[in-house]
């Protein structure tokens, strides 16, 4: 019993090390036994081939009463759909939530930093041809400025308290740069590769190149998932660490789903390329 209480509380302060106590709030508090639970359902969603209908996993071939149940909008409309509400609601915090605390300002800033890019990305960078669900688009789209406002709103619960033994929030603007830069890099070889069909601008796919494409598939969403890892070094709260943790698992079931088709549609495509992580998944 001794043995065991020990183990618990030398846990417990490792935890304190480098993370917030946790928020007193049973909506934030909920939200991340939430997330931590939903991660399995996450990875194997993407896995089975339950895939969120949007870029090569929409299913243009759904049925006409799908469409009329649910509806659908342009490519491009609908990734603007996913990624404003986020954006507007990452910027107003500067004037709802004003605060002078350092990691307060530089999280809110890279929120908002993340979500312009996006919306920069889909106006003038990514090529789209057909149609995303409504349905989708609605669905990431709040999930996206959820997470934002909670993972703002866990912050402001730190504000006051004195900052965790171990840092890291500047080690989360590093990371947080790296992914950026990175995602967006990807993002430009991507959209260099693709080009618009005679039949009625009908998306022509290739196997990317490039980059870290030689390596793995989704270089991108690693990347992405380093921008996450980042909001959670500049917050260090509990409710960043879920979100990133979720993002991480659901990228990693997304990125397995991604090599799946692209084997499934080039008979070419070098089966030494990975999903992710370079030589590893």
């Amino acid at each position: 019993m001794e043995d065991n209480w020990r183990g618990q509380q030398s846990s417990m302060e490792m935890a304190t090390s480098f993370l917030y106590p946790p928020p007193p709030s049973v909506l934030l508090n909920t939200m991340t036994v939430v997330g931590l639970a939903a991660l399995p359902v996450i990875v194997l969603s993407e896995v089975r081939g339950n895939n969120l209908k949007y870029s090569k996993f929409n299913n243009n071939n759904a049925s006409s009463s799908q469409k009329q149940r649910f509806g659908s909008i342009s490519s491009r409309t609908g990734m603007l759909c996913l990624y404003t509400p986020a954006f507007l609601g990452a910027s107003a915090s500067f004037f709802l939530s004003p605060s002078q605390n350092l990691r307060f300002l530089l999280l809110k800033s890279a929120l908002s930093i993340h979500f312009f890019k996006r919306i920069f990305e889909v106006l003038f960078i990514h090529k789209y041809s057909g149609e995303m669900a409504s349905d989708a688009a609605f669905t990431i789209s709040s999930g996206y400025f959820s997470s934002a406002a909670l993972v703002l709103y866990s912050q402001s619960f730190a504000l006051g308290l004195p900052d965790p033994g171990l840092d890291l929030k500047f080690y989360g603007i590093l990371m947080f740069v790296v992914g950026i830069v990175g995602n967006m890099y990807h993002h430009v070889l991507l959209a260099k590769l693709r080009k618009e069909g005679d039949g009625g601008g009908k998306k022509e796919y290739k196997i990317p190149k490039g980059g870290l494409f030689g390596e793995v598939i989704c270089p991108h969403y690693m990347f992405e998932i380093l921008v996450f890892w980042g909001f959670f070094m500049i917050s260090q709260t509990i409710y960043s660490l879920s979100l990133a943790m979720s993002t991480t698992f659901y990228l990693m079931g997304r990125s397995y789903a991604t090599r799946r088709w692209y084997l499934s549609k080039f008979d070419d495509f070098p089966k030494r390329i990975k999903a992710l992580i370079p030589f590893v998944f």
